[in-house]
């Protein structure tokens, strides 16, 4: 409001406390350590709260990590350095332990073969129904669970050593400060803490090795007696009043409050310090009177039999504080053998350490493929699923389980049911199908109970805020479609009948079903859902009664121009269509884009707030005031932040980020436009540079990537990129870059390229200021692949470089993509290469797309990148291209940065990609000298030791 600025050097992790009125940051010091502070007698930031208001600071040395509550501005919390703490702390003395060696177990006996049940096979790969415990007693333990907690606890301590977690460290001094007054108070040993949200309590745990809790017990300092054990405190700010929440010799995590702070949630393993294997435990307090109570572990009814609750995961409360959500997960097979051979003694030795070979199995009935399988093995073993306690019924359900593994639970709803959707089922056929299917279930949150109600969807469905509905696009149909969650097993009702536009991608061009434009959300009440057109909002009510209704009166697809649905408050679940709502508005003609809003009543017109010919991105509203920040760029125009009231009657500019680019020559960027050779219009962008003479002939860069013409008012900062030249960069250089949009016709991908982009060459340069022959290519991935087979059709360019390219698609087809341990099946069927049918009923289309077949025809110097670690990509596909050429005697370079993946991310072997590439452009375009590595290569032999940068004397 008053203009008033405070510069602030070397800050880094800002925040402002809820309400504005301070500012939390940390100031690092600068690297000659001329401003270190006698406070904090080292080289570690200083963590800083300025006062908006007044300009006053406060200050406070060795601070690992700080919160504020996210809705209240008094409070701060710092966990300081451990050092900090006075007194001396002793490592403590480990304990070691013999295991006992039994009798039984030992000798071998003959046994009859005994066959494993198939059905068996198929409940421990999850593929059918998990046995849960039943219910007795309100989550009581099964009367079996004293037998397993006895085995558990004669294991010694030496044999549990390797399966727990490291002996664990004291916590820190953590440090309260009352912003508002001043008042500071520090509590030792804290090893994390946690506010509620509106900062009416502060929970946090303590933790000290045990010589510092046996110290504690002989203190006779109170507070240190408090805080000298590993437990969980609260502090009740109001009145500065800590309680003990639980204390005693464990781990505790994930401190959680609910949303009202009512209660209080964690996880420990407290009691469990000398079993065989550290088992967690869900706890729930109320905050009022602190006194915890254990609601989930291992052995409740309610949780599948052979699993426990996860340590890692987060726990959090549903909205209405209804129930309490955490993760469970199978025990390890490998507790669960150490469990079963200490109930029965030890087995033998060389039983136990058999060898087995190292072999990947490749089975045809595998769902996923071994490469895929392997990549995510770990994650899979690590995978948890969602279960919950459920206050008002005080049990514990399971919501998630290895058959529907994915429920999706907002945690604005207070909706009593979830969706699930599922792909498990057609795994198998996601090697060549795209988009997969997915089977849909309703959740009960209540109770755990799920019922399938539509099998072999395209697209996801998703629940609407109260419960009420389920809604999915149909691919085939190309329809929106609901479900009332209310009616049993009632039919789906289509709700987007009488649209004549398209509601699906209309520029889609590959050979799958083509995604809907989307949806803005649900309305208030789960009345309406808000979906897309191409450049409209549509209204469609939920029971398919009433026809739908276009809420911006079609004034988008008049005007050319595309509007979307802006949120403005995170926190809002649903759409208010009795208040007025803002929207993106982008201009597909003239790429210009700005803000609009429209009025509370259906159909109403739409007001453009702002439109510029600029890129205006970075919305964000503030939650109390109409007041706004956003960003505004052109390709010669840095992202600068501007402010606005809502209605951007008055702009402010808040920052000026880049001043010295000023100093340097930059460049322009343009739309232009002009017909395929099947008479189809197309965009593209033309970047000139600075001084640019109509009258003078110019090297031209074309560089394409399907379609990038919306990114007319994009801003490129001058870098090395990963894979494709910097635009200013060479445009800063006195070349023009042309940038053309590609549509593309299933099963000539290659001819698709030719007729968009020569006719688009030629376009410009009929415009009389490019110089014919210094016309060069450059693309990466999909645009390398694509570079590839434009050489084999002209002669026309006087250089390419192509990155990671396939070409030869008849081995790409086969092939696996390394990083997912997918196969490139779908991508050749189904996706963006675009052949539309398998190998064998295509054999022709993949002969004919692929370069290779054509390197004979390439008398294109051409440039491949492509890198040995390359996961999406296979890299002897460029091997295979660059043989080619080499034993056709054409001129090719290949690089290959060792251990790189798909693209070049480390920073020195992007500056020297970035150069090389330079080079190699400048030597074809603009008659440069031939570096040494162009010329006669770099051999093996000075690998590391000559980059054959040095430029060589022209040949006479």
């Amino acid at each position: 409001d008053s203009g008033k600025r405070y510069s602030l050097e070397r800050v880094s992790s800002a925040t402002f406390t809820h309400g504005g009125q301070f500012a939390i940051y940390r100031v690092n010091p600068e690297k000659n350590g001329s401003d270190t502070s006698e406070k904090s007698g080292s080289q570690k930031p200083l963590l800083y709260c300025l006062e908006l208001a007044t300009g006053k600071t406060l200050s406070w040395a060795g601070v690992n990590s700080y919160a504020t509550p996210k809705e209240s501005g008094r409070w701060l919390a710092c966990l300081l350095d451990a050092e900090s703490m006075h007194g001396e702390v002793k490592p403590a003395v480990a304990k070691t332990a013999t295991f006992p060696v039994g009798s039984e177990g030992l000798a071998r006996q003959e046994k009859p073969l005994k066959l494993k049940s198939r059905k068996l096979l198929a409940a421990e790969r999850g593929e059918q129904e998990l046995e849960i415990r039943k219910e007795s007693g309100r989550g009581e333990e099964r009367t079996n669970a004293g037998a397993e907690s006895a085995a558990r606890e004669s294991v010694t301590r030496d044999q549990t050593d390797e399966k727990k977690t490291p002996s664990k460290n004291n916590g820190s001094p953590m440090l309260v400060v009352d912003l508002e007054t001043g008042m500071q108070r520090v509590f030792p040993n804290v090893s994390s803490f946690s506010f509620s949200k509106d900062g009416s309590s502060l929970a946090w745990v303590t933790s000290v090795k045990k010589s510092q809790e046996a110290k504690a017990a002989s203190n006779n300092d109170a507070s240190v007696d408090a805080f000298g054990n590993d437990g969980v405190h609260l502090l009740r700010l109001e009145r500065f009043v800590v309680a003990k929440v639980m204390v005693g010799a464990g781990q505790y995590r994930s401190l959680t409050f609910s949303e009202d702070a009512k209660y209080l949630a964690f996880l420990s393993d407290h009691n469990n310090d000398d079993a065989a294997s550290v088992s967690w435990s869900l706890y729930l307090t109320a905050t009022t009177k602190p006194s915890a109570k254990k609601v989930a572990h291992e052995t409740v009814a309610g949780l599948p039999i052979g699993w426990w609750i996860s340590e890692s995961a987060p726990v959090r409360f549903s909205k209405d504080s209804q129930r309490l959500y955490f993760e469970s997960k199978p025990i390890p097979a490998t507790v669960l053998e150490d469990r079963k051979s200490n109930s029965k003694k030890q087995e033998s030795k060389d039983d136990s350490k058999k060898k087995m070979a190292k072999l990947d199995l490749w089975h045809w009935k595998d769902p996923q493929l071994q490469p895929q399988q392997l990549l995510q093995a770990e994650a899979e073993q690590k995978r948890t699923y969602k279960a919950a306690y459920v206050l008002q019924k005080k049990r514990v359900v399971q919501l998630e389980t290895p058959t529907v593994p994915s429920v999706s639970i907002d945690g604005r709803s207070t909706s009593t049911v979830a969706v699930a959707n599922t792909n498990l089922p057609y795994r198998k056929s996601l090697s060549w199908d795209y988009p997969g299917s997915y089977d849909i279930y309703l959740v009960n949150l209540n109770d755990g109970t799920r019922r399938r109600v539509d099998q072999k969807v395209k697209w996801n469905a998703i629940m609407s805020p109260e419960g009420r509905y389920l809604a999915w696009f149909d691919g085939e149909k190309k329809q929106w479609y609901a479900r009332s969650t209310r009616r049993g097993d009632s039919e789906p009702v289509l709700i987007s009948r009488g649209i004549r536009q398209r509601l699906d991608d209309e520029l889609h061009d590959t050979p799958n079903l083509p995604r809907p434009y989307g949806l803005a959300g649900w309305t208030t009440g789960d009345r309406f859902l808000i979906v897309y057109d191409r450049f409209d909002l549509w209204q469609l009510d939920l029971s398919g009664e009433k026809p739908a209704v276009c809420l911006t009166a079609g004034t988008g697809r008049k005007e050319n121009v595309r509007y979307r649905y802006l949120p403005t408050d995170s926190e809002q679940i649903a759409i208010d269509l009795s208040q007025e709502i803002l929207l993106t508005a982008f201009n597909e003609r003239t790429k210009a884009s700005g803000y609009a809003k429209l009025g509370p009543t259906s159909g109403s017109e739409v007001h453009q707030l702002i439109m510029l010919d600029e890129r205006l991105s970075g919305f964000s509203k503030a939650s109390n005031a109409d007041r706004v920040i956003f960003t505004r760029s052109t390709f010669r125009d840095c992202p600068d932040l501007w402010c606005s009231e809502l209605g951007f009657k008055e702009i402010t500019r808040v920052s000026d980020v880049n001043p010295q680019q000023d100093e340097y020559s930059w460049g322009t960027s343009e739309l232009v436009q002009w017909k395929a050779k099947d008479g189809q219009p197309l965009d593209g962008i033309l970047l000139k540079p600075d001084d640019f003479d109509p009258n003078k002939k110019y090297p031209m860069l074309v560089y394409f990537y399907e379609r990038n013409s919306d990114n007319l008012h994009r801003y490129y900062t001058p870098a090395a990129g990963r894979s494709i030249i910097c635009h200013s960069f060479y445009v800063s250089r006195g070349y023009l870059v042309f940038i053309p949009d590609i549509p593309y016709v299933t099963g000539v991908p290659g001819p698709s390229a030719v007729n968009a982009i020569l006719p688009g060459v030629d376009h410009i340069v009929q415009q009389g200021f490019v110089h014919e022959d210094r016309i060069g290519l450059q693309g990466h991935s999909w645009g390398g692949y694509q570079t590839a087979y434009l050489v084999t059709q002209t002669d026309r360019f006087a250089c390419a470089e192509s990155g990671a390219p396939v070409s030869n698609m008849t081995s790409a087809y086969g092939g696996i993509r390394w990083g997912s341990g997918l196969s490139r099946m779908f991508q050749y069927e189904r996706t963006q290469s675009r052949i539309g049918e398998d190998l064998w009923s295509a054999r022709d289309k993949y002969v004919a797309n692929s370069p290779l077949f054509y390197a004979d025809q390439i008398h294109t110097p051409l440039l491949i990148l492509h890198n040995d670690q390359d996961g999406a990509v296979p890299w002897y596909q460029g091997i295979e291209l660059f043989v080619a050429l080499r034993r056709l005697g054409r001129p090719a370079w290949m690089l290959n940065y060792n251990g790189e993946p798909h693209w070049v991310m480390d920073d020195y072997n992007r500056r020297d990609f970035a150069r090389r590439m330079q080079q190699f452009f400048d030597h074809y375009l603009m008659n440069a000298p031939e570096p040494e590595w162009m010329a006669v290569g770099i051999p093996a032999t000075q690998k590391g030791e000559n980059d054959g940068f040095e430029l060589l004397e022209p040949l006479e």
